[in-house]
């Protein structure tokens, strides 16, 4: 479908948006893992944690939903059956490089399926560890569809990541619960943490480098499970405060994870007026209220260090370092590539749309021009987070924007319009 933007004046307000999707992922894992009932709380129900629910239900769990509130009644540490049925999950990144990590210490075997973009991405990443650890997998070059052979066990490793992912991270950590010996997974830069907070694991800093320790004895408990609201979902919202004027808005119950609230730093070293308050902590994640303001953007140096921080943020981070004063730049963001889009590319090929000067790299882009005056179709390519972002930049254009394939924001966050309606009538 194709949605249409018109150009906007100002926001106010206040938006309590829905549960972050990294952590409902890992809620409704770790519920089905465990034994007897869990509760989840502010689950977020996108397409993609549909396909992690849909899944787990395939292997016996029996889940039900009620709102944004799920119950889970988990199947214990052997206690998965083999689905009937491949496992299809759709676009879901998050499910099938995790979900992976758990089928490999199973007595039976599966395969799993995706969508085009999903049958896209990369898997030889998680496919070379786990074979470290004993994992027999099958795959057609690295990709999905991926078959996973049933083994005796697994074996504990020490793995250094090549990269900073946590879905790799994550992966790994969830095959190490099924041995008695301590797997543990070095990283040098740190990246989403949800994985070794949820599951209590034993973390060491030496220096720059994190190790991260996992085996049977963590293994997930039953449990409550309060899911805060996302942050990547609420950084589409701060942009377009901070670039509209006469605009403040109150963002609730965000969290404020540590390695996620990059886009919070770079936007206020900007020149971003935003300032949090009622933070808190529960299932060891903090969280709080964000409030926004309008505020005069200039682009700064980003540091090559908050980049795995700030991946997913950084095409709606482009829409604001556009408005701002300066060019902007981004590198050292080579990932952006693997997403459900290129979305190096994405964001390059829509930006020139309109007639803006924009250099391509091979792990980033600068952004030199303005845009022009007119209204123009963007392309999501599929993809949510430039669907949401460009649809961001259309509000701000005085001629408004259209985006073309705009259903697949419901991947992450299916209440984007009815949202945006709330804060600029």
């Amino acid at each position: 479908m194709i949605q249409e933007f018109k150009n906007i004046s100002s926001v106010k307000g206040e938006l309590k948006l829905l549960g972050d999707k990294s952590v409902s992922h890992r809620s409704v894992m770790f519920s089905a893992m465990a034994k007897g009932e869990s509760k989840i709380y502010n689950c977020l129900m996108s397409e993609d944690v549909l396909r992690t629910i849909a899944a787990f239900r395939e292997m016996g769990c029996k889940i039900t939903i009620d709102g944004d509130k799920i119950t889970v009644i988990g199947k214990g540490i052997n206690g998965l059956q083999k689905p009937e049925k491949e496992l299809y999950l759709g676009n879901s990144g998050t499910t099938a490089r995790l979900i992976v990590g758990i089928l490999s210490a199973q007595s039976f075997s599966t395969k799993i399926t995706g969508d085009p973009s999903l049958s896209s991405r990369p898997m030889k990443r998680i496919i070379d560890p786990l074979k470290l650890m004993g994992a027999d997998i099958e795959s057609k070059g690295g990709l999905l569809p991926l078959k996973i052979n049933s083994v005796d066990s697994l074996k504990a490793i020490e793995y250094e990541l090549p990269i900073a992912s946590a879905q790799i991270k994550s992966c790994i950590l969830l095959a190490a619960l099924y041995s008695e010996e301590e797997t543990v997974v070095i990283e040098n830069k740190k990246s989403r943490n949800h994985t070794e907070l949820m599951l209590n694991l034993k973390v060491v800093e030496e220096g720059s480098k994190r190790k991260i320790y996992s085996s049977s004895k963590y293994y997930p408990t039953n449990s409550e499970y309060i899911v805060p609201s996302d942050i990547s979902t609420a950084a589409f919202f701060m942009v377009l405060t901070l670039l509209l004027p006469n605009s403040k808005l109150t963002l609730k119950n965000i969290s404020l994870n540590d390695t996620r609230v990059g886009i919070i730093s770079v936007l206020q070293k900007m020149g971003g007026d935003i300032s949090i308050c009622n933070i808190e902590n529960i299932n060891r994640e903090k969280r709080g209220d964000i409030i926004v303001k309008s505020s005069n953007l200039v682009n700064i140096d980003i540091d090559s260090e908050v980049i795995p921080n700030i991946i997913d943020e950084i095409p709606i981070l482009s829409i604001a370092g556009l408005f701002a004063e300066g060019n902007f730049k981004i590198s050292n963001a080579f990932e952006l590539r693997h997403k459900e889009s290129d979305r190096i590319n994405s964001v390059c090929k829509n930006l020139k749309l309109l007639g803006v000067e924009v250099k391509e790299y091979g792990d980033g882009f600068e952004i030199i021009g303005t845009p022009s005056d007119k209204q123009v179709l963007f392309d999501s390519y599929d993809d949510h987070r430039i669907a949401m972002s460009f649809s961001i930049f259309s509000l701000l254009l005085k001629q408004g924007g259209r985006v073309k394939d705009f259903d697949c924001v419901n991947i992450s966050n299916p209440e984007f319009i009815s949202q945006l309606d709330q804060i600029c009538g």
